[in-house]
């Protein structure tokens, strides 16, 4: 069963950093893309960054571009979300996606939700002073 399981959310001040992790439960990232996506309470789930197993290419959202890192390790067939400087607008429930992908069109911008096929539960980010 193809599973993603984030974890690595919890309480940050501003200006702090958290790291996420995404385990691919039952798929290889070899075949495919992975997104993170947020959600604040009130608000739309959107896109936050997605790498693309086809050529590693990454996009983020504006909102995060220089503050945000996502990587993947084959090896360890996990995806990580590096998050600096930490704004208490950050704060949200943050999910992981996967969307198998042969052609790169899964992650070719910031991610959509309608573009991924499988969802994790999500982890909690709170940036608070």
């Amino acid at each position: 069963q193809v599973q993603p399981v984030e974890s690595g959310g919890g309480l940050v001040q501003p200006g702090g950093s958290l790291r996420l992790s995404c385990e691919a439960s039952g798929f290889t990232l070899e075949w495919y893309s992975v997104g993170w996506f947020r959600q604040a309470p009130g608000k739309e789930r959107e896109g936050v960054s997605c790498i693309s197993n086809v050529d590693g290419s990454s996009y983020y959202a504006d909102s995060v571009k220089g503050r945000f890192t996502i990587s993947s390790d084959n090896a360890k067939n996990t995806v990580y979300l590096e998050m600096n400087s930490l704004k208490p607008e950050d704060t949200a429930v943050y999910y992981c996606a996967a969307g198998p992908d042969v052609s790169g069109l899964v992650c070719s911008d910031v991610p959509i939700v309608g573009a991924y096929d499988y969802w994790g539960l999500g982890t909690q980010v709170t940036v608070s002073s």
